[in-house]
């Protein structure tokens, strides 16, 4: 397979060109590799860092495949550490390829869906508008759980969410997931009447509205709520492109 026939892949059930207008990132392939390289074996990982190209590398990587990729949507001069990653690049000759907001909100593979599949969620519609699109999901636990409970479902390292606010229900009913840095999306989910809403990062300016509206509030971090998504597309690339694959786990703490 080369990386055209990725490309294509990715493209059949990805959203990259149907969200090219208000995303950012540049989705898709960011850094070619030979055009008749054959690709045998797909790294991912959440961000496209020295270090996990260098990691993709030593694991003999031929495609490193990254939610947040180099390029984001304006001219950048070509020097310092974005001059390093794309020199280790093309020494490799290994291909980056970027899936920003098609990989957050896709409804299989996606950190959104994953999250909710964690907490075995039902009556699923979806949330989170940016944009004029939704990019999360929320619906109803199959049973009430506790914000600990929770908390171990979508931390299975067991590692210290950024910030909880337990200003709602002691048992939880509905959730609404937005992975990433999406905090001001939980006044929509306040609105809703929803139990819990998790998203990545905190803000300090929805404290005082979760804690007067009543509603349970989860920033799991950032990276921790978008590692999912492309363990997930590494999954699939195996299952039906038949590719090795290996994850790149680089966690910032953030």
């Amino acid at each position: 397979m080369t990386i055209t026939e990725f490309d294509a892949w990715a493209r059949s059930f990805l959203e990259i060109d149907q969200l090219q207008q208000i995303d950012d990132s540049l989705n898709g392939i960011q850094v070619s590799c030979s055009s008749a390289k054959q690709i045998k074996k797909l790294a991912v990982a959440v961000d496209a860092c020295a270090e996990s190209i260098r990691r993709a590398h030593a694991a003999g990587a031929d495609l490193l495949f990254v939610h947040h990729g180099m390029f984001w949507g304006k001219p950048e001069p070509v020097s310092g550490s974005l001059r390093e990653r794309l020199k280790m690049l093309l020494e490799f000759d290994m291909g980056l390829y970027a899936c920003h907001l098609p990989l957050d909100r896709h409804p299989e593979v996606g950190n959104n869906a994953q999250l909710v599949n964690l907490l075995g969620v039902t009556e699923r519609r979806p949330f989170g508008i940016y944009h004029g699109i939704t990019i999360g999901w929320a619906g109803t636990l199959p049973n009430p759980m506790s914000l600990d409970e929770i908390i171990l479902k979508i931390l299975p390292d067991r590692s210290s969410p950024k910030s909880v606010i337990a200003a709602g229900p002691s048992e939880i009913n509905t959730v609404a997931i937005v992975s990433g840095g999406a905090p001001f999306e939980s006044l929509e989910a306040l609105a809703a009447g929803i139990d819990l809403y998790i998203t990545g990062e905190p803000s300090h300016s929805v404290y005082h509205y979760m804690l007067e509206g009543g509603m349970n509030f989860v920033a799991a971090g950032h990276y921790a709520t978008e590692t999912w998504g492309v363990k997930a597309v590494a999954e699939k690339a195996h299952a039906e492109l038949g590719l090795e694959t290996i994850f790149i786990d680089l966690p910032t703490g953030l």
